[in-house]
């Protein structure tokens, strides 16, 4: 049985551009199409029960095969998370009920 040589891997080089800029985002809106996946970054703020505010401040499309390495990218640096700091929850917990909330 013959063993596959991996080919070697290729030097990368990571330089960020003149517009590059970091931002935190607590919102991410997804849409698809045949071609494309557009995923929206934005930051909620939510004044009162009844009313939130969004205020999208980038757009960046991934083709298919992207969206899908990005899908295990971030799974596997979820698990990561999860192994080093514990499981992540997506429903909000709430305090005790120890008096008022505001």
């Amino acid at each position: 049985m013959s063993q596959q040589k991996t080919p070697p891997q290729p030097d990368v080089t990571l330089t960020q551009t003149a517009d590059y800029r970091d931002s935190y985002s607590n919102s991410v809106q997804v849409r698809m199409s045949v071609w494309d996946f557009f995923l929206v970054f934005g930051n909620m703020h939510q004044e009162s029960s009844d009313r939130v505010e969004i205020k999208n401040f980038q757009g960046i499309y991934l083709s298919p095969q992207q969206a899908k390495a990005l899908l295990n990218v971030l799974s596997h640096n979820v698990a990561q998370y999860e192994q080093t700091f514990g499981k992540l929850s997506l429903e909000p917990q709430l305090p005790p009920a120890s008096g008022p909330v505001h």
